[in-house]
């Protein structure tokens, strides 16, 4: 409530409001800029329309992310900065006949505390209080394998979580993703194409979402940051963490094909890689490939896992396995 009530105002003249909503929407879809906002649709087409002013916070998040510069002669004023001009006449008015305006001040506080304390802090607000609803599943390899994918490519917020994928190399895979948080959250996620990075976001904005994820271990904000890592209730379950290893290989893993020469005679096989800049993931995920039977080693700068023998990458397909066509393709090509 406090972000909603300190939050600043963006200010243009007249026409130049609607001029910069409409740039912003040839680069992204309406939904989108919504959804990053965390408002609704309607807001933005009021918005374009210059019904109402536009909030600070999310004009400098669109302008950021669709790297359209703010306009120059944009003014910043607080929230409600209208009600002054609109009020003042009356307020003239109010002050000549009573000596003051909107009654005794301090009385007018006591009031409102009390009422907050024994009723008001207790209702639902119609709109603030309203969480969209998602399917809790319980812990299952299924769970534990998003889990993986999430803290590989994905990233989480206070209202949605985004997983970014490949456009091209990984589309495949994403179907695969998108069926999996249908499958264990009830939800069907919105998909972004972003063209100048050649990736697809897969976002789901779902408050209840993020609070059950983050109950179960995952932290919200910069992950490297917090030094995420994989946690307990996985590591206690041989079947779960086998999926989440395959999810974390699948998203921030690759296989690797090394060439080389002896004698003019020329070699080549596969190797896997894993890589992260937690420390306590890359621990993680050496540990449990050993703890599975195969043979891991941690680079110098300690950012990969690498399985590098052919039969060890061989087990690993075996034991650990794959969703990606992406891993497949290249390991048995």
């Amino acid at each position: 409530m406090a972000e909603l009530i300190n939050s600043k105002r963006a200010s243009l003249p007249s026409k130049q409001q609607g001029q910069f909503i409409n740039k912003i929407l040839l680069k992204i879809p309406i939904k989108k800029a919504a959804e990053l906002c965390g408002i609704s649709e309607k807001t933005i087409r009021d918005w374009r329309r210059e019904k109402f002013s536009m909030d600070l916070k999310s004009i400098q998040t669109l302008s950021r992310i669709t790297k359209i510069s703010l306009p120059i002669n944009l003014e910043i004023k607080p929230r409600y900065w209208y009600v002054n001009k609109g009020s003042s006449m009356g307020g003239i008015a109010v002050f000549k006949k009573y000596g003051r305006v909107g009654g005794d001040p301090e009385s007018r506080k006591t009031k409102w505390f009390k009422w907050w304390n024994e009723t008001g802090r207790f209702k639902k607000h119609p709109i603030i209080n309203v969480r969209l609803p998602i399917k809790k599943p319980r812990k299952t390899k299924g769970l534990a394998e998003f889990f993986g994918i999430l803290i590989g490519d994905g990233g989480i917020t206070q209202r949605q979580i985004t997983i970014t994928l490949n456009h091209v190399d990984d589309k495949e895979y994403c179907d695969f993703v998108i069926k999996l948080i249908k499958k264990l959250f009830g939800v069907q996620p919105s998909v972004y194409h972003d063209v100048k990075n050649s990736v697809n976001d897969i976002v789901i904005s779902r408050t209840k979402l993020v609070d059950f994820l983050h109950s179960l271990g995952l932290p919200i904000g910069n992950k490297v940051k917090q030094k995420i890592d994989i946690p307990k209730w996985i590591k206690q379950n041989r079947g779960f963490l086998i999926s989440c290893i395959r999810g974390l290989v699948d998203t921030d893993g690759c296989v690797i094909r090394h060439s080389y020469s002896v004698n003019g005679k020329n070699y080549n096989y596969k190797k896997i890689a894993f890589s992260s800049r937690s420390e306590p993931l890359i621990k993680s995920v050496y540990n449990s490939l050993k703890k599975n039977g195969l043979s891991a080693r941690i680079t110098k700068d300690g950012k990969d896992v690498r399985i590098e023998s052919k039969d060890e990458v061989r087990k690993y397909f075996e034991v650990i396995g794959s969703h990606n066509p992406k891993h497949l393709k290249k390991y048995y090509k």
